[in-house]
């Protein structure tokens, strides 16, 4: 009978295995059989792999007695092998993750399987592409693992790092992983392009938020403005080329149109017009009324027409009058009214019908009122801005701090404190060369005349070597705060520019907008330079000319034609006299000078030669100029008087033949109508074909050329004078949306300024043309089912979509006359109706409010200045 051992069982899976614990007990003296030796080992390895113990891993697989019993190829009950198990412990303790990564490679170069999957089809690439430093992954792809196999998923381990974002991290890891596929022939696959396209949108959505942001701040606007939905109204529209014209004239079936009656038009416009919500880019409002005529032209007869368009336009024109200040009211208003007057003129089963009404005029005069309001709210921002920013603003203040003036040397004499030097007979200066003939314009932007140039750099130096004048600022330390700069006034109308084009106006009427705000401002500029005589002299006249230039090169980065500055022609031309006369002292190069001068006349030619402010030791114009000026000025006192009894003579004679024509039209009938003269026919169809040109491709921005106003017979400007708006002929083009928006605009700071510099050159935006546009024939028809509750009141909106619950509070308010929900509502027009919830439909055509009468209510100065 054996003996009983008593001796304990060897401890083949130790919690914590060194080599010191290892090394015994693989001994041949310690006596384990090889299958326990086997057990010991694959334990250890699997301990080592956990934590990542690199000296027990190099004592197992050099050691003599460890490495017959190593099994590189084991793995757990998920597949998982001993390269992909030491991966998973990164992270978990940082400070173990060198000797992590090593264990790795000393696997690896053991020759360690790396391109077996396990169940999930992850291999140690992909477990590394997640979780191992790029170190670890760039070891891989050398050691030849592919980057190109996939999981039981279909994922790549570029795809699991990339995925619907990239993972915070691994950027580098990436990078590697996408240059190896590209070695290999890899263009990009769906993960990366599902990837790439949602970091886009997410960035879009993030620029779109900072410009809605500072469009607020700028314009103060309500966020309601935008919308609650995320839909990407703002996002660039694709050219739809040719449309079918299915779309712009449907079939005639009750499926497109609106039936109503008329003694609902009131409470239908109460919702769809007075108490609408308005929001960008919503067409709602347009279709409807589009919808609505159609009904009433092709299965009513034409009082129902007239009576829906006359009452539409003075419903909306009484809700943006109510609201002048309302700026998203107004652009709101402007975009549906120019969309509903797109598609009554494309309809050619309503055209004929609507323009014997004369609808579209109706149409077009709302546009253009609401189009003036917007225009007045611009330029009384502008107004207040206009004195600090443009006329008083100093770019240049240590260049000209110390010019000093003939009249105020007296009043800066007792402020010298250095000791004049002896007194020392002046030098007579030679007199400067004249002006050849033809001899190009000394001004800013042409090449001066010496003695110009001499005068100008007198001037310079005063300001740069000092005065012995002391300066008023150094008498007040406390300087107040900085004033009003062109930026500001550039902020503001890259803020109302963004405005207009994200909400889809016509980029027509948008250059025509800026033409008309432009030239007010420049008739403002020009007129107070010439009633202020602190701004009739050279230093001045050089400050406006920069601040001036702001404006002009803002003209260009907003990717506007260049025909919107040429208004500041006058203001130019006026400037550069300014610098340049008190330095012509010859006749010939004031004959040279006043022919390059075309936007100026010669009273206000006098008038800067009259009041201008010489500084001191400047030179003077000779006598001999000065009487060929006044003899200009006399000259065109008498061609003005001339033209204007020729002017008075014309109305006088059009006055007595629409009264002559209004006499006989009881008895005659075929009396042949007034016709305009043919300059002023000869002028509409030039400012028509410009309109129109904007929608070429073919052109280009310099083309394009501005309404002309009228000839200044005086000596202000008329900045009260409306320069007309035209439409586009093509009426599919009433539907065009503004293209891109350039870089410079909506890029704002957090106060709500642009943060675009002002010292960079004009974009090229809108290469393509005068604009850049697109074409929305389709898109903007798109409208919801949701249109009903607008038209029937959400109440009824049910009969058209599954039942819906209804809040009290949003359910439309009836009156006690008003039909009943389950009443059949007649089409005839001859129904009687309460008189309480009916607005008469006969009322006069929306022509009584007229373009005169957009002016706001306010006291005006003589050059239209509303206070």
């Amino acid at each position: 009978m054996a003996s009983a051992s008593f001796d304990p069982e060897p401890d083949l899976t130790p919690l914590y295995p060194t080599p010191a614990i290892v090394s015994p007990l693989l001994s041949p003296n310690f006596g384990l059989e090889p299958a326990q030796k086997v057990q010991l080992v694959t334990h250890c390895l699997i301990r080592v792999c956990v934590f990542g113990e690199l000296s027990l891993l190099t004592y197992l697989l050099r050691d003599p007695q460890a490495q017959p019993y190593v099994d590189l190829c084991i793995r757990d009950e998920e597949d998982i092998g001993l390269i992909s198990t030491t991966i998973l412990g990164f992270g978990s303790d940082s400070d173990r993750d060198i000797e992590r990564e090593e264990c790795v490679r000393l696997l690896l170069s053991e020759g360690a399987d790396i391109e077996t999957p396990d169940k999930a089809g992850w291999t140690p690439l992909h477990y590394a592409a997640v979780l191992s430093p790029p170190t670890l992954v760039s070891h891989f792809l050398k050691s030849g693992c592919s980057p190109f196999i996939r999981t039981c998923r279909n994922l790549t381990a570029l795809d699991l790092v990339t995925g619907h974002s990239l993972i915070p991290g691994r950027e580098t890891v990436a990078l590697l992983l996408e240059e190896a596929m590209r070695t290999e022939g890899w263009t990009g696959g769906r993960m990366e392009e599902r990837r790439k396209a949602l970091e886009e949108r997410t960035a879009h959505l993030k620029r779109r938020n900072a410009v809605r942001e500072g469009i607020n701040q700028t314009l103060c606007l309500d966020p309601a403005w935008w919308g609650e939905s995320e839909s990407d109204v703002d996002s660039d529209d694709v050219d739809e080329g040719e449309i079918d014209e299915a779309v712009y004239t449907p079939p005639q079936n009750l499926g497109s149109m609106l039936a109503f009656s008329p003694p609902w038009l009131p409470e239908i416009f109460h919702t769809l017009i007075t108490n609408f919500p308005i929001t960008v880019r919503n067409s709602e409002p347009a279709n409807a009324l589009y919808l609505l005529a159609r009904f009433a032209c092709l299965y009513c007869d034409q009082a129902w027409l007239e009576d829906l368009i006359i009452e539409a336009t003075d419903t909306i024109e009484d809700t943006f009058f109510n609201r002048p200040d309302d700026l998203p009211c107004l652009v709101f208003w402007l975009y549906n009214t120019t969309l509903w007057l797109h598609l009554m003129k494309c309809d050619k089963s309503i055209n004929q019908a609507c323009e014997a009404l004369g609808s579209f005029e109706m149409i077009e005069e709302v546009i253009n009122s609401v189009f003036v309001f917007i225009i007045r709210r611009a330029e009384r921002k502008i107004d207040e801005l206009l004195d600090a920013a443009l006329l008083e603003h100093t770019p240049l203040l240590s260049e000209f701090d110390s010019v000093q003036f003939e009249p105020e040397w007296s009043i800066f004499r007792p402020f010298v404190t250095k000791k004049k030097p002896p007194a020392t007979p002046a030098k007579p200066r030679p007199p400067s060369p004249p002006f050849e003939s033809g001899s190009p314009l000394p001004s800013a932007t042409a090449t001066p005349s010496k003695s110009f140039q001499q005068s100008i750099r007198d001037t310079f130096s005063r300001g740069r070597n000092g005065s012995t004048v002391t300066p008023l600022q150094s008498l007040f330390p406390d300087s107040p705060p900085p004033s009003p700069t062109p930026k500001d006034i550039t902020s503001h109308l890259t803020a109302l520019h963004t405005l207009l084009t994200l909400s889809g106006i016509n980029p027509a009427l948008i250059t025509q907008f800026w033409s008309q705000v432009m030239y007010w401002t420049a008739c403002e500029t020009f007129n107070r330079i010439l009633t202020r005589k602190r701004y009739l002299c050279r230093s001045r006249a050089v400050q406006i000319s920069m601040n001036v230039s702001v404006l002009e090169e803002w003209v260009g980065k907003m990717g506007l034609p260049r025909g919107v500055q040429s208004h500041f022609a006058p203001v130019r031309d006026v400037l550069n006299w300014l610098q340049c006369l008190s330095s012509i002292d010859d006749f010939s190069n004031l004959i040279a000078t006043v022919q390059t001068m075309r936007s100026l006349n010669p009273l206000q030619m006098r008038r800067a030669v009259r009041d201008y402010k010489y500084e001191v030791n400047e030179g003077r114009m000779t006598e001999e100029c000065t009487q060929y000026l006044a003899q200009l000025q006399k000259d065109w006192e008498r061609h003005r008087v001339k033209l204007g009894v020729e002017a008075l003579r014309k109305e006088v004679r059009m006055v007595e033949r629409d009264r002559e024509s209004l006499m006989s039209a009881e008895d005659v009938d075929d009396t042949p109508p007034s016709l305009p003269s043919s300059e002023s026919i000869s002028d509409t169809l030039a400012a028509q074909k410009s309109v129109d040109m904007l929608f070429d491709r073919l052109q280009g921005k310099s083309s394009w050329e501005s309404a002309k106003p009228p000839e200044a017979l005086g000596e202000f400007l008329d900045s009260r004078h409306m320069l007309p708006v035209f439409f586009p002929s093509d009426p599919r083009m009433l539907a065009a949306l503004p293209g891109k928006l350039p870089k410079t605009a909506g890029e704002f700071r957090p106060n709500g300024k642009s943060s675009g510099s002002a010292d960079g050159t004009p974009a090229s935006v809108g290469s393509r043309g005068p604009l850049d546009w697109t074409m929305g024939g389709k898109k903007v028809r798109d409208v919801g089912v949701g249109m009903l509750a607008w038209v029937d009141g959400v109440a009824y909106t049910s009969r058209w979509t599954r039942p819906a619950e209804i809040e009290p509070d949003d359910e439309v308010e009836r009156t006690h006359d008003s039909p009943a929900p389950d009443e059949d509502l007649t089409l005839n027009p001859n129904t009687p109706a309460p008189l309480e919830s009916i607005t008469p439909l006969t009322q006069r055509k929306s022509s009584r409010r007229g373009r005169s009468s957009m002016l706001i209510a306010g006291e005006e100065d003589e050059f239209g200045v509303v206070d």
